[in-house]
């Protein structure tokens, strides 16, 4: 046999062996892919029900029209409630409470609560994911839009405390760089430091899940 002249077997082999590699290797991306942009769209989900819910609230509220103000509670509720069955807050009793007592000050204090809420919330799920980079780091800044909104509730020590811990925070997560140059490792024990020190700032604590 001439060493030029192709042995079909070995031809048919080398094809059925090399789809097999390419079908593992295109699988292998597209289930990497499928976890990564799961743990990102939850981190990432383009709405906050709760940020664009505040305004109409607000806006409704200082006009006294509680039925535009029901209406608005009802577009995020389900964060209310998330909290309540995760966190036994009962935020959602208290709301519907001040709603239907008209009482503008217990509205605003369910609100302002939840939204502290929602602020832990997403720190503990930037701490759960602080090894996944992209994850955790839109985690805390989401963190930063609630606590911007909060501002005008805190005083203006309490708004700096706030301010230095979310940074902290955001810096604590490291950063992987770029073709690993600049990269720095996540550190973990500095995070939950941050975020002891963001409590503090907020004067809230995200309870425990309640025992079942």
């Amino acid at each position: 046999m001439s060493l030029n002249t192709a042995n079909p077997m070995f031809v048919k082999t080398s094809v059925i062996n090399t789809s097999m590699m390419k079908s593992f290797i295109l699988s292998f991306f597209v289930l990497l892919f499928s976890t990564q942009s799961f743990a990102y769209s939850y981190a990432a989900a383009g709405k906050e029900p709760l940020i664009e819910g505040r305004e109409v609230l607000l806006k409704a509220l200082s006009t006294d029209d509680y039925t535009a103000v029901q209406a608005a509670y009802n577009t995020m509720q389900a964060e209310f409630v998330y909290f309540n069955e995760h966190h036994g807050l009962n935020l959602d009793e208290q709301m519907e409470t001040a709603i239907s007592n008209k009482d503008q000050q217990g509205v605003t204090e369910a609100l302002v609560t939840t939204m502290k809420a929602e602020v832990m919330r997403r720190l503990e799920g930037a701490e759960q994911n602080i090894n996944d980079y992209q994850v955790a780091k839109v985690l805390v800044v989401k963190s930063k839009l609630f606590i911007d909104l909060l501002a005008a509730d805190l005083t203006a020590d309490n708004r700096q405390k706030a301010d230095l811990a979310i940074r902290g925070a955001l810096a604590s997560i490291g950063n992987p760089g770029v073709f690993g140059v600049g990269q720095k490792p996540a550190d973990v024990t500095r995070f939950i430091a941050f975020r002891t020190d963001l409590q503090a700032a907020l004067q809230f604590t995200l309870p425990d899940a309640p025992t079942k």
